[in-house]
C-alpha cells in the first residue's frame, strides 16, 4: 500500500495508523492524515541534539524522560483504545514526567514539554493544528524553535488552560522552563556552530 492509496478525505484512528505499511511518515490530527516532510535537514537534526543533550543531562536521576522523533504521542479524548484515538503526533522532542503515560508504542496523553523545530516545509496550517492540539490536551510548555530566525518562543499553559507566549528569545539570551525548574539553555549553544 502506498500513501497515495489513502483517501485523505476520510477520518482515521490510531488503529488504522498501526496498519499502514507505507514508508511515508504521517501524523493524525483529529482523524485527518498529514504527510510529514521528508527526513529533517542536517541543521534541524543538529539543533535537536543541541537541545536534547542538555535536557538529558539535566534530567539524570530525575523522574522525567526525554524522547526524540520519530516517537508517537497519542492524544486520547475519551477512551485510550486504539480505535478511539484520532490524534497521533511526532514532536521533535518531548519530555514526559508521568511514567504511567509511557508504553512500548510511545506516549499516551500530553507530554509535559514539547519542542518543535520549524523547517521550511512546515505549513501555517500544520503549525496552527499542532498549537491547538497541544493547548487542548494541556501540554504544560511548548517551545517553537525557528532555525531561520535563530530564536525560541515558549508557550506556557496558564490556569485557564490557555497558552501564554513568552517574548521571542534569540542569540546571547538563555531560556528556562517552568516545567523543569533549574533548567537553563543558552541560545548561543543551540544556534552556534551549525555549519
Amino acid at each position: 500500500m502506498q500513501f497515495e492509496d489513502i483517501d485523505v478525505s476520510l477520518t482515521y484512528s490510531y488503529a488504522n495508523y498501526l496498519n499502514w505499511l507505507f514508508e511515508d511518515r504521517v501524523e493524525l490530527i483529529k482523524g485527518k492524515i498529514f504527510k510529514m516532510s521528508p527526513a529533517p535537514s542536517r541543521v534541524h537534526q543538529k539543533i535537536s541534539i543541541k537541545i536534547t543533550n542538555p535536557l538529558v543531562n539535566f534530567l539524570k536521576g530525575k523522574s522525567c524522560e526525554v524522547y526524540n522523533a520519530p516517537f508517537d504521542v497519542r492524544f486520547p479524548k475519551k477512551s485510550k483504545a486504539d480505535q478511539d484515538i484520532f490524534t497521533v503526533l511526532q514532536p521533535d522532542i518531548c519530555v514526559i514526567c508521568d511514567k504511567a503515560k509511557l508504553d512500548d508504542r510511545g506516549c499516551i496523553g500530553a507530554p509535559d514539554l514539547i519542542v518543535e523545530i520549524l523547517s521550511p516545509g512546515n505549513t501555517k496550517m500544520e503549525l496552527l493544528n499542532k498549537y491547538q492540539v497541544y493547548e487542548e490536551f494541556e501540554v504544560k510548555e511548548y517551545w517553537v524553535v525557528s532555525q531561520s530566525d535563530q530564536s525560541i518562543l515558549i508557550y506556557t499553559l496558564n490556569d485557564l488552560g490557555k497558552f501564554q507566549p513568552s517574548k521571542i528569545f534569540t542569540l546571547s539570551e538563555k531560556i528556562s522552563s517552568t516545567v523543569l525548574p533549574g533548567f537553563e539553555l543558552e541560545l548561543d549553544d543551540v544556534f552556534g556552530d551549525l555549519d
